[in-house]
């Protein structure tokens, strides 16, 4: 993202990425709240984080960011302050959002730190009325992607420790395996989220991307606990994607 012509795999970022929030004005409106789930720049620039938040004043909407493998995790904070979108921790109509730094600085896995994992449970003990969406960069199961299995997060059953001590959780929302999935889990909602930029081939046992069209996950809350969820794709946008490279 730090040069107008940059792009991954053929995909120009910054147009991939203006596609999306198009697509999101054209079929959604304005949204409530943005969750950005990290990889944000890929030369991890601070440059390219502002923008990034540049970009996000197309919406009238406060975001918040959290760092992926891809990220420098001190320049995103620093970034991430200057537009109000380093907060953790959220309550908003009647939900409880938080984000969590799974990023290994120099590592493709994750892994939560201790004070992550302390950060969690203190903030869903303080709020043990409210449904939760807990947020992070890697993927706390095992998907489909064999290539992925080792650079998700690493400490998993540590987190999911956490998560069952607490019934108020209502889904985990992931990036980094660029592509959809949806499951269960003990009655919580499992989610990743498409990238705004190339997708990875579901459930391929080597590096592959695919055809895909970049995309966004839609949220709607009720202060209930209830919810629904859809992904929307810039279905407009015109891209030449390089199917031949073994790795990103």
């Amino acid at each position: 993202m730090i040069s107008a012509d940059g792009a991954l795999l053929g995909v120009n970022t910054r147009d991939s990425l203006d596609a999306v929030i198009a697509e999101v004005l054209k079929s959604h409106g304005q949204p409530d709240l943005i969750l950005a789930t990290g990889d944000i720049a890929q030369d991890a620039t601070e440059e390219a984080y502002h923008v990034f938040g540049d970009r996000l004043g197309a919406f009238t909407a406060g975001s918040a960011w959290i760092a992926g493998n891809h990220d420098h995790a001190g320049r995103l904070a620093k970034v991430a302050a200057f537009y109000g979108s380093d907060r953790r921790h959220i309550v908003e109509g009647g939900w409880q959002f938080i984000l969590l730094n799974s990023s290994v600085p120099g590592e493709v896995f994750g892994n939560l730190a201790e004070s992550e994992l302390e950060f969690l449970a203190e903030m869903l003990e303080q709020h043990p009325d409210l449904p939760t969406l807990v947020a992070l960069h890697h993927h706390p199961v095992d998907i489909s992607a064999e290539w992925m299995r080792d650079i998700g997060l690493r400490n998993r059953e540590d987190f999911w420790q956490v998560i069952d001590r607490f019934p108020q959780v209502k889904m985990v929302l992931w990036g980094h395996i660029h592509q959809t999935h949806e499951r269960q889990r003990n009655g919580v909602q499992l989610l990743a989220t498409p990238s705004t930029c190339i997708q990875f081939t579901s459930g391929s046992r080597k590096f592959s991307v695919e055809d895909l069209a970049p995309g966004y996950r839609w949220f709607e809350l009720e202060a209930s606990g209830n919810f629904t969820t859809e992904v929307c794709r810039a279905m407009d946008f015109k891209f030449e994607l390089d199917q031949n490279s073994s790795g990103y």
